[in-house]
């Protein structure tokens, strides 16, 4: 019995085939219409559904890139279930270079959206009906903004067992423990059952080579614990290490900063992360650790503001019983041989996740 198609803004796209579509969102001012551009490999074979989104911020372009090459790599007559995948969700910012909507309005915090709201309303409202709905795992992938850079990591509900699964699939070098924000992509899915993971990397407006080669080697892991697509063994996976809190040090002074550690660095607690200076080179201040952890986020704009956030650190969770196997620093850590048993979408649990604290971060969803 040949499997059913896969429907998608009213259209039926056939069991082993891959289809291209434009779903159309809204009129601009001049007439023409704006469409959602997707990506839907609908394999030959039965299993799960998995969306990829990138772009919901406009300037965060990071996913652009990393679906574009899942994409190359993934064959519909092979494939174990279907691929949605969404390289360019907020499609007005990216046109602008903007993060947010013309409406000024941040996607990432309009979701679940409403049929007959504001424009960032109904892209949200389109993105969960036909993208996120018929799909069990997402992975949405953001990057740094407002010239902030990140180190590649994983935020998710580490405390739902399935969630932490994918997250150490996904092998990024730390993974974050963050609620689920309401208005969010990830948020609004979670509270659907599904299970997703958001990837942070690199910065704005650009394609990092790093973040884009850890970005896609995750999710094609994902996609292979999955048992959709014929991976090979993880055998040089690095081991995340775990965060619960995080946390920004901020400029006390306007002026200019000279930063004096870079991602992935270990830092103790106030051990110097820069300098802030005057425009004749006079030091003004000195940047110091506030807690000891991993730098997993950076300002690069050298001109700041009094209140400006410059160093992001990641507090370590200590390994109960492991920490003499794992390497100390972050993406340089022990391989390992065998592949993880293969994730099985099950039915929702109720979500208790433990909020983390709040610094006015505004990447990603956290």
């Amino acid at each position: 019995m040949s499997r059913e198609a896969f429907r998608i803004g009213g259209v039926d796209v056939p069991a082993g085939t891959r289809r291209a579509l434009e779903l159309p969102i809204a009129r601009l001012p001049h007439g023409a219409m704006a469409a959602l551009p997707c990506v839907v490999v609908h394999g030959a074979r039965p299993g799960p559904a998995v969306f990829i989104t990138g772009a919901v911020h406009g300037d965060e372009l990071t996913g652009v890139e990393v679906a574009r090459r899942v994409l190359a790599q993934v064959r519909a007559r092979d494939l174990h279930g279907t691929l949605v995948a969404v390289p360019m969700v907020n499609v007005f910012g990216v046109t602008e270079g903007s993060r947010f909507l013309p409406d000024r309005r941040d996607l990432n915090r309009s979701f679940p959206g409403s049929e007959r709201g504001s424009l960032a309303g109904r892209l949200a409202h389109m993105v969960m009906t036909e993208i996120v709905a018929p799909c069990q795992v997402g992975i949405d992938v953001h990057s740094g903004s407002d010239h902030r850079h990140n180190l590649p990591q994983v935020r998710g509900d580490l405390d739902d067992p399935r969630t932490r699964e994918l997250a150490d699939i996904f092998g990024a070098p730390i993974s974050i423990h963050a609620r689920e924000r309401s208005g969010s992509l990830r948020g609004e899915a979670a509270a659907r059952g599904k299970k997703v993971l958001l990837y942070e990397a690199g910065g704005p407006h650009l394609f990092d080579p790093h973040a884009v080669d850890v970005g896609v080697a995750g999710v094609l892991r994902v996609l292979g614990a999955l048992d959709m697509i014929n991976a090979s063994p993880i055998d040089h996976r690095t081991h995340p290490r775990i965060s619960r809190r995080t946390l920004w040090t901020r400029a006390l002074r306007g002026g200019l900063f000279r930063v004096e550690t870079r991602l992935g660095a270990r830092v103790r607690k106030g051990q110097a992360l820069g300098t802030i200076s005057d425009v004749m080179g006079h030091r003004l201040a000195r940047v110091k650790a506030r807690e000891g952890g991993v730098v997993v986020g950076l300002r690069m704009n050298p001109v700041v503001f009094q209140g400006d956030a410059l160093v992001h650190v990641a507090v370590l969770e200590e390994p109960a019983s492991s920490a003499g196997k794992r390497g100390a620093k972050v993406g340089g850590a022990v391989s390992t041989p065998a592949a993880p048993a293969p994730f099985r979408p099950q039915a929702s649990d109720p979500e208790e996740a433990r909020p983390p604290r709040d610094d006015g971060s505004h990447e990603g969803d956290a």
